[in-house]
């Protein structure tokens, strides 16, 4: 029988293997099973900081039986349209339910895709169809692998499941704040793809959705064009899933004059923020700073009228070229997952109305674009990014040298003033919470903070409207999923939206 223990405390210089002592002295006996169920830091007191865990335990053999994956392949043809989280995890679902899916990708695969990625950061040379929005793994190949969440989807603990049968450590299973890291995420996606064909399915790469055909009222075939070659074919399907990302900007546009219905979104707009990670380190977890791992963060203000937060903080990571269509500056974070880099950064966002950027149905996308050519240009047209000390950016004077912050933009940054690329609400609302924020997380508010621009893909500015069949109200066989479709955001909510489309996917053509 197996027993669960919760509330299991260690002093931070303790070995895990102390939690088997633990396990034994409540048996009676050395356990034969045992697992960590949960981890979690408790650094609310400074001066006492420890280690939480619930653990798990039996004086029997426990061993736990995983499902074998179905071996009669049904004939459904389903078309999983993108390749990031909710796409690969849509396409290994099925995969695992009989059904041997195509998954369509406009990007490369992953270990071309790296190197697209680097030329651009090296190069300045930007392929819109293979950066770091697209190609294999999507948006969170380039990330923290950040997989907490604050839904409570169902299909979570199934998102840490896949990944780590994939591959990624056996921590992300119990610790309260799993990440993967972009380093063991790339081999990841690789496997999960591996997995996918030997089960039958197919991955084409460099091939963009383009447009698709109709019979009664749903999805009979989707138009497909190969990005390297130019060459256009029609694909018979039964069914497709548009795992799209949220920065599918054309493909919006192709649905939209496809008669499929869409919905304005709000969203947020906003900068990376970097500090040197040991500042951010002591200011969590005071004297003890040296022996942890690297601190993260999470702050809200509502100091102005825009709600302001951090988003994808990065601990120990860097601040990473995102933009996706020429003449366009975008940023993001990333780390690996050693999380040793000098700076640690994250997002900060300011949530905008519909009244910032306009009721139309693409008007948002327009904003975020008009933002990242804004720039673009104030840091001289050649996809470097523009930069700000925090101390300037409050004092509104233009910044000449850095402090004990450098920058880790691989791209090259520039100094310009980042109100001269946000709206006046955004700067405003910044300029508002960044001290209000220092009150919590002491050196927030550090001068030498360096403020890099834009952070506009926050989520999609549209939501492809889906039933609770959750096919689309407009065609039937059209599954909208993940974050580009508006109902996720984040690799762990993407992912979930993706397994659950897949089971919808199964049960209809059971």
């Amino acid at each position: 029988m197996i027993k669960r223990l919760d509330n299991v405390k260690l002093n931070i210089t303790q070995q895990e293997s102390a939690l088997l002592a633990v396990a034994a002295r409540k048996l009676g006996r050395q356990p034969k099973y045992f697992k960590i169920i949960k981890k979690s830091l408790d650094a609310r007191d400074k001066n006492n900081i420890f280690w939480v865990y619930s653990i798990a335990f039996s004086g029997e053999d426990e061993s736990e039986k995983h499902p074998v994956p179905a071996k009669v392949i049904n004939p459904v043809k389903v078309c999983v349209i993108g390749s990031g989280p909710a796409g690969l995890c849509c396409a290994v679902r099925l995969a695992d339910r009989g059904i041997a899916p195509i998954v369509i990708e406009r990007g490369s695969d992953v270990d071309n895709r790296s190197k697209t990625v680097q030329l651009f950061c090296t190069e300045r040379v930007l392929d819109e169809n293979c950066n770091v929005q697209f190609g294999e793994g999507g948006a969170g190949t380039f990330s923290d692998g950040k997989l907490n969440t604050q839904t409570h989807d169902g299909y979570n603990r199934d998102v840490l499941e896949i990944f780590h049968r994939f591959g990624a450590p056996d921590e992300i299973l119990y610790y309260n704040k799993p990440h993967i890291g972009s380093d063991k995420l790339k081999d990841i996606v690789k496997a999960m793809r591996q997995y996918v064909i030997s089960c039958g399915g197919q991955f084409l790469f460099d091939t963009c959705f383009t447009g698709f055909n109709t019979q009664n009222g749903r999805v009979s075939s989707v138009l497909l064009k190969n990005v390297k070659t130019g060459k256009e074919c029609e694909m018979q399907v039964d069914c497709a899933v548009l795992a799209l990302g949220h920065s599918a900007r054309d493909t919006f546009r192709m649905l939209d004059k496809n008669g499929i219905y869409m919905q304005p979104r709000e969203f947020a707009v906003g900068v990376r923020i970097e500090h040197l990670a040991e500042n951010i380190n002591r200011a969590q977890y005071g004297k003890y700073a040296e022996k942890l791992p690297t601190a993260d963060y999470k702050l809200v203000s509502h100091a102005h009228e825009r709600t302001v937060f951090t988003f994808c903080m990065c601990p120990g990571g860097v601040v990473i070229p995102a933009a996706s269509e020429n003449g366009g500056v975008v940023v993001n974070g990333m780390s690996d997952f050693a999380r040793d880099g000098a700076n640690s950064n994250s997002a900060l966002m300011v949530q905008l109305k519909k009244q910032d950027f306009g009721e139309g149905l693409f008007d948002g996308m327009d904003f975020q674009r008009k933002t990242e050519q804004a720039a673009y240009r104030v840091a001289g047209s050649s996809y470097k990014a523009p930069c700000q000390l925090y101390g300037d950016f409050a004092a509104d004077r233009q910044s000449y040298k850095f402090g004990e912050v450098l920058p880790s933009y691989a791209a090259g940054v520039e100094f310009a003033p980042i109100c001269e690329v946000l709206p006046k609400v955004a700067t405003e609302a910044l300029k508002a919470a960044i001290p209000d924020m220092d009150r919590r997380l002491r050196g927030f508010a550090s001068p030498d903070a360096v403020l890099t621009g834009v952070e506009s893909r926050f989520s999609s500015p549209v939501r492809i409207v889906r039933g609770e069949d959750m096919q689309s109200v407009s065609v039937k066989g059209l599954y909208p999923c993940g974050e580009g479709s508006g109902y996720s955001g984040g690799i762990t909510s993407s992912a979930a939206d993706g397994i659950k489309i897949a089971d919808f996917i199964c049960e209809e053509h059971k």
